[in-house]
Order: C-alpha cells, then sequence, then structure tokens
C-alpha cells in the first residue's frame, strides 16, 4: 500500500488525481481535515507522512510545501510552474528522452510539465534533439484549449448562466508574449529564443490542440514532409503516450481535428499535414490528462516501479 497526499485537492488537477487514485487498491489518500488544510503544522505532518505528495498549488505555495518536507523519501510532483526548469527536478515527460526517464525514475523531486508546453515540447524537443531545425530556429505555435485549464475563477466565468456572449467564440489571450509556459518551452527544448505563443481558451471543457508550423527552408536541411514524419514515428516507437498518427494528405481523413479529440485520454497523438515547403506539426491531447493529471500520475506510477500506465486511460 503506497500513501498519497494531494496538497491543494480543491483544483481542476487535484481533483482529477483524487479521482483516479481513489479506484485504485494499492493507494491510500491521506486526507486532511477542511479545517485544517491551511494549517502549515498539520500538512507538514501528512507531508512526511506520505510516499509521493502531489503538489496542486500556486508557484509560492509549492515552494513553501517543498520545505515543509523533511522525509528523504517522500517524493514530490509538483503541478506548478515553479520547478520546471530547475535543473535538479526531474521533469516529468520520460518520453521526450531516455535521460528523462533515468533521472525522473531515481528522483524524489518531479516537476509535471504544463499542458501547452507538453503539446509543443512533443514536436520541438524532437526537431532539435534529431537535428532537423536548429536551436535558433523561429519557433512559433498556435494552441486551442478547453476551460477547465482556466482556473476556478475561468471555469466559473464560463459556466455561468449569464456569462457574456464573449465566451461563446475562442478567445485569445497571453497577447503580451509573457504566457507562464514561455521559459519551459525554451529551456525544455534548448531553444536559444522563447517562442511566438499565441494560445486560445474556448467554450468547451477538456481537450487540446498545440500547432507548430515549419518552413522547410529554414530547417538544417531540405526535409519532406515524409521524411519528418518518419523521423518522429521513429523516435516515438514503442511509446504508449506519444502516439505519430498515419501520414494523409489532409493530416486526418476528412482534413479536420477537434481539439477535445482526445479528451478524457492521458495519452497525445501527433499529426503532420502540408508539404515540402511548408509544414504544420500538431499534436493533440487533453490538457487535465497528458497535460496535467494523467502525467502526474505516469511520474508516480514510474518512481514507484509500476507499470506507467496503471489506472490511466488508454
Amino acid at each position: 500500500m503506497f500513501k498519497v497526499y494531494i496538497d491543494g485537492q480543491s483544483g481542476t488537477t487535484g481533483l482529477r488525481i483524487n479521482e483516479r487514485l481513489s479506484k485504485r487498491p494499492e493507494i491510500e489518500i491521506l486526507k486532511i481535515s477542511e479545517e485544517k488544510r491551511h494549517d502549515e503544522e498539520e500538512r507538514k505532518k501528512f507531508i512526511n507522512a506520505a510516499d509521493v505528495v502531489f503538489l496542486c498549488l500556486p508557484d509560492d505555495a509549492a515552494i513553501e510545501a517543498v520545505k515543509l518536507c523533511t522525509n528523504p523519501n517522500t517524493v514530490i510532483i509538483d503541478a506548478s510552474t515553479a520547478h520546471r526548469t530547475n535543473p535538479m527536478w526531474a521533469y516529468g515527460f520520460p518520453e521526450l528522452d531516455k535521460a528523462f526517464l533515468e533521472k525522473l525514475k531515481g528522483s524524489k523531486r518531479i516537476a509535471n510539465p504544463g499542458c501547452y508546453a507538453s503539446g509543443f515540447m512533443s514536436i520541438a524537443y524532437p526537431l532539435v534533439h534529431m537535428g532537423i531545425a536548429g536551436a535558433d530556429y523561429p519557433f512559433a505555435a498556435n494552441a486551442i484549449s478547453g476551460y477547465s485549464g482556466a482556473g476556478k475563477k475561468g471555469i466559473a466565468q464560463y459556466e455561468d448562466k449569464n456569462r457574456s456572449e464573449e465566451f461563446d467564440a475562442p478567445r485569445l489571450y497571453a497577447m503580451s508574449m509573457a504566457h507562464k509556459h514561455l521559459p519551459e518551452m525554451q529551456v525544455i527544448a534548448g531553444l536559444k529564443e522563447k517562442p511566438l505563443f499565441n494560445p486560445y481558451v474556448c467554450d468547451f471543457l477538456e481537450g487540446m490542440l498545440v500547432t507548430i508550423p515549419l518552413y522547410t527552408n529554414r530547417l538544417t536541411k531540405k526535409y519532406t514532409v515524409k521524411e519528418i514524419h518518419d523521423l518522429f514515428e521513429d523516435y516515438y516507437k514503442g511509446q504508449d503516450f506519444v502516439r505519430v498518427m498515419p501520414l494523409t494528405d489532409k493530416g486526418t481523413e476528412d482534413g479536420f481535428l477537434s481539439a477535445a479529440h482526445l479528451a478524457g485520454k492521458d495519452y497525445m497523438e501527433i499529426y503532420f499535414a502540408g508539404n515540402d515547403d511548408r509544414i504544420n506539426i500538431t499534436c493533440a491531447l487533453d490538457n487535465l490528462g497528458k497535460g496535467a493529471s494523467g502525467a502526474a500520475i505516469e511520474s508516480m506510477n514510474i518512481v514507484l516501479g509500476l507499470d506507467p500506465k496503471t489506472g490511466l486511460e488508454m
């Protein structure tokens, strides 16, 4: 029996982790009383009594929570942005690189990737690390997400019956080019510059698409769509959580791809479309699955020596 404590279990990620783990007989979820969930001494007891602690907190609160952990055997998986670029922490995306997997296996401190960053990284990291694109390539990404990633306030706005008509259409945000995932995107992918990033939040609960367009004449050499697709297929060969989809002329059979395509699932799919001059590579995922709680549970499974897919929707 593994003991798990979720600090910040009332948010969307915490709730989803709790929901998934409550169905697993080998997991005991440690429950703090409602009146003491902000009591530092009580939280400290729970953190140090757990085999695994999930931090589903704002950045500053997550940093403070880590300081409460004195048990050298406790594994902390942080879902905030606080530790994602910290080289002392393992980055919880083991499919990106064997080195990531090996570091995660032996780590007591794991930073859970951001949802948009997961989609971006699934494409940009292989492009750079296979030498297809240089670290100085001017990466750009367009992304669309369900509103479940907007936090409690954002969710309440979308689910308000008296909301403004503005919420009926996709809404572009982070227009100042200061999105919180940008440092993570740059550092983990090994880019010289932060990418140009345009995220949209839309009127559906969960799901996400992240698209990176490429000019092939600005890559390290001239590639065809098929050549890059086949390199990706080989790069992710045998991976359950990242699946490269068959190459078609239209990207998908009918030329459409819903952002809610993988809602409720804990893996991602990568699609290729375009021509030999301009290519679109798109990652589809659930922002609450492989983009949040699913990825966190996958990391927990790995560090505990379990099948990574245990308790996840595949």
